[in-house]
């Protein structure tokens, strides 16, 4: 085993991220260095400016600009509003009744918007202030608004389970999608079950019991909103239109949606748009130079070499998900999402096969381990906005941070090793 391309490309890539690199041009550079140990400079320059184009041509992937578009119209739509009423009726009377109406509104959220960063900007700002005036501490609220925006990256339709479908060399979208309804449902129970132990403890304020009369009201007013997820899953699943079609059909609906509430308008449709457009600019270009770096490790044979070093140290399955569980939290803590996916997922993927795991739970198990990750320093992207939106520091969210990312763990721990949490609904439509 030549451990010389993996000790350049961990060192550089590591290097390159202190000194302020952005992350993408970081894994682009990373992978050119660790190419120039077997070939010389210019091939080199050629095929990783080659992968990064090449890498974006793929007709899934053009699913993940008008997800992001829908989740811009959703979010500006007025969507979350309602969705946060509907919540409200249902578990506001309950132990920490505003934290709960937080986690199951960004469930909500996130699962049709497809974005924890939308969920937690649109929770944050709208239950944040309202958590406060009832005695919430701030550092409390962001900590579960933190935590429960990750679900809606399980809860599809989800941009990251798209990714992984195209990392994975053709695991099915409408699988994954399927596969992430009852651990991103776990996860949130755990969540509000943890959160409404910490608000009883600390005496936090009931809310009134909602009558059966508003509980309708609210679900009425709120169904629109959450009959997009039948149409898009639904007609992925039942194969009336792919994902990259449904998330047209996505768009299109979040669009009359926002229209009908009169949120969108002629004044604020071109500035969803240009927002969508960096966002997917961000995205794509993560995604090029991930591609660029998944092609420099299959060079180098670094796959091969990992997966044959972890099975020498054990062939047990529990093991090796042990470790691999392991190393991706300590990936997630350093890298986005989206790259961390592209990368490692050629890695991990060939060893656990191996073993007998099926590719659909692995990928929950991978977006999981991930979501976690955006709720740690320093590149949790997913705790910046919510300590930001909260108007706190990281400092003093940790200690009712650690809890939640405790319960989420345990949530690894069941999917890990419990597959038919995974893949007892695809089995169910038999896919």
């Amino acid at each position: 085993m030549d451990y010389i391309p993996i000790l350049v490309l961990i060192f550089s890539f590591i290097t390159l991220l202190a000194i302020g690199t952005p992350v993408a041009w970081s894994i682009a550079i990373s992978a050119l260095l660790t190419m120039l140990v077997s070939i010389p400079f210019m091939p080199a320059l050629t095929t990783v400016s080659q992968r990064i184009g090449t890498g974006l041509d793929s007709f899934a992937l053009l699913a993940i600009p008008f997800f992001i578009l829908s989740g811009e119209l959703m979010n500006k739509g007025g969507i979350a509003h309602k969705l946060i009423a509907f919540a409200k009726t249902l578990v506001g009377a309950l132990p920490g009744g505003l934290a709960l109406i937080n986690i199951i509104s960004a469930m909500l959220m996130g699962a049709i918007a497809g974005s924890a960063m939308a969920s937690a900007s649109a929770m944050g700002s709208i239950l944040g202030p309202e958590m406060e005036k009832e005695g919430y501490s701030k550092e409390f609220g962001a900590a579960v608004n933190i935590t429960s925006a990750t679900t809606g990256l399980l809860i599809p339709p989800s941009n990251v389970l798209i990714v992984y479908s195209l990392a994975s060399g053709g695991a099915s979208i409408a699988a994954l999608f399927l596969a992430g309804y009852i651990p991103g449902i776990l996860t949130g129970v755990l969540l509000m079950t943890i959160a409404s132990i910490w608000a009883k403890k600390k005496g936090y304020k009931l809310g009134q019991k909602s009558k059966l009369k508003s509980v309708v009201k609210t679900f009425i007013d709120a169904l629109p909103s959450l009959f997009m997820l039948v149409v898009v899953i639904g007609g992925i699943v039942t194969g009336v239109f792919t994902a990259t079609e449904a998330s047209a059909v996505a768009v299109l609906y979040s669009l009359v949606l926002g229209i009908i509430y009169r949120k969108i308008n002629t004044r604020n449709i071109s500035q969803i748009f240009l927002d969508s457009a960096s966002t997917t600019a961000i995205v794509m270009l993560l995604i090029g130079a991930s591609m660029s770096m998944s092609w420099a490790l299959s060079f180098e044979n670094i796959p091969q070499d990992i997966s044959n070093g972890l099975l020498n140290i054990s062939d047990n399955k529990i093991i090796i998900l042990l470790i691999i569980n392991l190393i991706l939290l300590i990936v997630g803590i350093f890298m986005d999402m989206t790259p961390a996916v592209l990368i490692f997922t050629p890695i991990f993927l060939p060893i656990v096969t191996k073993l007998g795991l099926d590719p659909v739970h692995f990928g929950i198990i991978m977006i999981l381990n991930l979501c976690i990750g955006l709720c740690t320093p320093p590149v949790g992207s997913v705790l910046f906005v919510g300590v930001g939106i909260a108007n706190t520091t990281i400092e003093k969210v940790i200690k009712p941070l650690i809890p939640l990312f405790l319960v989420m763990i345990l949530a690894l721990f069941l999917i890990t090793y419990f597959p038919f949490l995974s893949l007892w609904l695809p089995g169910v439509f038999d896919l």
